[in-house]
């Protein structure tokens, strides 16, 4: 009785529309409150917000400049210390062309990361943003991590405002979310020691934000994070977002085990069931956010499609050239019919959006055409 009292106070505070606390947002991450219960009302919440049966994405790629980074995540199969002989850096003209050959499959985004290369001047990443803008005016360039800019930073000597200035000026308008996995201090000292505490991150989307710059923010679960972690990472976003509104949009996904340091320590894929939880329970944690994104990418097609009704009002990208889930052994890509019929599939109609969820085109849905 008492947890059915407890279910029924934070059903009645999202429908009037109330904030959740942190002890709330604990125990809807715990198996003490039904989990198809949680799913329809974050189904609730979602079609509160956006009323229309359409589930939105982009036609994306996630190519990376080079693989060199210093840092060491635990989590992370895809780095490759300086000198090592798999270690790799391209040149600009080799990314423009992984950019052109995106460009020319219809994609209109690329999120382009690397590793923590200290090697590379400040001069690189401006370089590449120039050409990607001359060459490529219909690509949104979302380019560089948090942790790569504070990298930049540190390298060129100048502050993370002037930075984000420079990269402003070449042609940059939005910041991904990568680099975050959970802000937890205790969380990152134990998988990403060398990668600073939460309040980094959160300053270089705070700047970026004031700069005019939009960004989105992730979570990446699953390895040795308690529940009182993902709720203090969405408290941390949840104030930022209250402070500047410049998040578009909230994307978890489980962290993969494949080739990391931590694999050694017996973690293992936290499968559909808790990822569903966690996208629902966000919807309605995250009172603030507009968007919240299905990871059909990393969770698989099938919990894809189930993300859209735990709350995911968008299907995320077509990921063309993704390497790093890749190094964990895990791969995935499809082109955009394909999105398109996996969306259609779930019941709602196919939008393809932008990177700032413009509306490109309506596919072809239940007695509907497609149109411009």
């Amino acid at each position: 009785m008492r947890t059915a009292n407890g279910w029924n106070r934070i059903e009645k505070k999202v429908m009037e529309g109330k904030r959740l606390s942190p002890a709330e947002g604990v125990s809807l991450l715990s198996e003490k409150y039904p989990f198809l219960e949680l799913g329809a009302l974050a189904d609730w919440k979602r079609f509160r917000l956006f009323p229309e049966r359409q589930v939105t994405f982009v036609i994306d790629a996630n190519p990376n400049y080079t693989n060199v980074c210093d840092t060491g995540c635990h989590f992370c199969a895809f780095f490759r210390r300086p000198g090592h002989p798999e270690a790799y850096t391209l040149t600009v003209e080799q990314v423009l062309e992984k950019i052109g050959a995106s460009a020319a499959r219809g994609a209109t985004t690329v999120l382009l990361q690397g590793g923590h290369n200290r090697g590379l001047p400040l001069e690189y990443y401006e370089e590449l943003l120039r050409e990607t803008a001359r060459r490529y005016p219909g690509m949104t360039p979302h380019f560089f991590s948090a942790p790569e800019i504070r990298t930049m930073a540190e390298v060129s000597g100048r502050p993370v405002p002037e930075v984000l200035k420079i990269l402003w000026n070449a042609g940059q308008r939005t910041l991904p979310g990568g680099g975050a996995e959970v802000l937890s201090r205790r969380v990152r000292r134990e998988i990403s020691p060398k990668k600073g505490g939460p309040e980094d991150w959160l300053e270089v989307h705070r700047v970026a934000h004031r700069l005019g710059y939009r960004s989105t923010a992730t979570l990446m679960f699953g390895h040795v994070e308690t529940p009182g972690d993902v709720v203090e990472h969405w408290d941390r976003l949840r104030n930022l977002q209250d402070e500047t509104g410049g998040f578009t949009a909230f994307i978890p996904w489980s962290f993969k085990p494949g080739n990391t340091a931590l694999e050694k320590k017996g973690l293992r894929p936290a499968g559909a069931v808790r990822y569903l939880r966690i996208l629902a329970a966000s919807r309605l944690y995250l009172d603030n956010f507009p968007h919240v994104q299905a990871s059909w990418f990393s969770e698989g097609r099938k919990t894809g499609q189930a993300a859209l009704r735990f709350g995911a009002d968008d299907f995320g990208g077509t990921v063309f050239d993704e390497n790093v889930h890749a190094a964990a052994g895990h791969r995935a890509a499809a082109a955009a019919e394909e999105v398109a019929a996996l969306i259609r599939e779930a019941g709602f109609v196919p939008v393809q959006r932008d990177t700032l969820y413009k509306t490109l085109k309506i596919f072809p849905g239940p007695g509907r055409r497609a149109r411009r």
